[in-house]
């Protein structure tokens, strides 16, 4: 027997949690919290499991692993990358496993194919090759110049980044759109480990005097570091490094901060300083700064993709030719134009039983 049950991440921008079970062995991906607060999924449901993979960092992917022991204490799977950005993140070394950006691993009896999400640097899709094939993209975009999308293979099962529902703009228009908005200077925010370096590489590429909060100046030290990027990104990268860390920010400057909310970082404290106008462009919670200043109209918000498009996920639904498609992190209302279009069946339940069909690592 197969199935694969939805914990939590289904229906809604809800924190990510799917549970696989294969002949006897139980798979979690994923094990977020929030982005609202307070919402975690019910790790009763999920029981012990023989291992946890993580497509990423990010909160709503990884920020209840505080509940890993509640889950049988199992190996943790993650990018080099991913362990890197998390931390001491409550699992301890030898628990640890690093999962390849791009290849396959050997996950207990199961052979683990990986790929580059194009979402935040270390991000990845997980597929197995299994009841004609069962694919989690976790958090996924194509349109980074910095981080690259490796499409997965074909599968029967996909489970997709439904975030943006319809929303159907691309990232270079977005982008001349708050280039145009950050003329004369502005805090433009940025989520830890996201898309801070590339904000600041595609605004200075557009003429603007960009500078970079210690956190960003960091991420673009460590994409450097790994040494993948294209020549003319990194010396790009390498030219905005050299712009010294000002002693006083000014607010005629195009100031690329973290975090992406303005709770915590240098947008945290420029968000008091009636000189500096913010822009965020991430999603923003109840009870957030952000929140708080976009309500009393202290800000702007102006998107930035970090996840596909209407017309990215019909072709990725395309490309994978597969059957039955769940939209995770997306209320159902959001998608009416994906429904409509989407050359496979979209799937809301939360629970599948599977072929029995499946392979084990030779």
């Amino acid at each position: 027997m197969a199935s694969l049950t939805v914990i939590s991440g289904v229906g809604g921008k809800l924190p990510a949690a799917f549970l696989l079970e294969i002949e006897g062995y139980r798979l979690l991906w994923d094990l977020g919290a929030g982005p609202e607060p307070g919402v975690r999924p019910a790790v009763d449901a999920i029981g012990q499991v023989d291992a946890l993979c993580l497509t990423h960092s990010h909160v709503d992917h990884a920020a209840a692993l505080d509940s890993w022991a509640d889950i049988g204490s199992p190996p943790v799977y993650a990018s080099e990358i991913t362990w890197q950005q998390l931390g001491e993140a409550g699992v301890p070394a030898q628990a640890r496993r690093i999962l390849p950006l791009r290849g396959q691993c050997a996950l207990g009896p199961l052979n683990l194919f990986t790929g580059r999400s194009g979402h935040s640097p270390g991000s990845i899709w997980f597929h197995l090759p299994i009841a004609g094939g069962i694919t989690y993209m976790g958090d996924w975009s194509r349109e980074s110049l910095l981080l690259p999308f490796d499409c997965p293979p074909r599968a029967r099962l996909l489970i997709t980044d439904g975030s943006y529902g319809d929303r159907n703009q691309r990232l270079a228009q977005q982008i001349d759109a708050l280039a145009l908005a950050a003329q004369g200077g502005a805090v433009v925010t940025a989520p830890l480990h996201g898309r801070g370096p590339e904000m600041a590489l595609q605004l200075s590429a557009r003429g603007l005097p960009v500078v970079m909060c210690p956190q960003v100046r960091e991420e673009v030290a460590q994409l450097l570091a790994l040494n993948s990027l294209p020549a003319a990104a990194m010396l790009a990268l390498a030219r905005l490094l050299r712009v010294a860390t000002p002693d006083h920010w000014r607010p005629d400057t195009v100031i690329v901060a973290a975090d992406a909310v303005a709770d915590s970082g240098l947008a945290a404290q420029l968000s008091h300083q009636p000189d500096f106008r913010l822009i965020f462009s991430s999603h923003v919670s109840s009870g957030t700064r952000a929140f708080e200043m976009l309500q009393s109209g202290m800000a702007r918000w102006l998107p930035w993709n970090v996840h596909p498009p209407l017309d990215d996920q019909l072709a990725l639904i395309r490309q994978t030719a597969a059957q039955k498609v769940i939209p995770a992190f997306v209320a159902p209302q959001e998608c009416q134009q994906l429904m409509s279009q989407s050359p496979a069946m979209l799937c809301w339940q939360h629970r599948y039983s599977l072929s029995s069909r499946w392979e084990r690592v030779a």
